[in-house]
């Protein structure tokens, strides 16, 4: 059983690193076609059911003509709140 939450713990810290490289890969211009590119598209198909659903309950933070989106930071403080679970268990 300890093997199982030791699985959930890491696949849960992978994938919360995925969401922080999507987050910083976003501020970036990326030119089509290049490996970053897919790379950011693949990171987008992985981690977008996860933050489609905060993305839902949240709206977007305008401060000026910019949009902030606060999905990525609350699914991620729940996804640690989460690892911090499995940790304990």
């Amino acid at each position: 059983m300890k093997g199982i939450f030791n699985l959930l713990y890491l696949a849960a810290t992978v994938y919360a690193w995925l969401i922080v490289a999507r987050a910083v890969l976003s501020w970036m211009h990326l030119s089509p076609g290049t490996a970053v590119y897919r790379f950011n598209r693949t990171l987008i198909k992985v981690t977008e059911p996860y933050l489609g659903i905060f993305r839902r309950m949240l709206p977007t933070a305008r401060v000026g003509g910019v949009g902030f989106d606060w999905s990525p930071v609350v699914a991620l403080l729940v996804l640690f709140a989460a690892i911090q679970v499995l940790a304990r268990l």
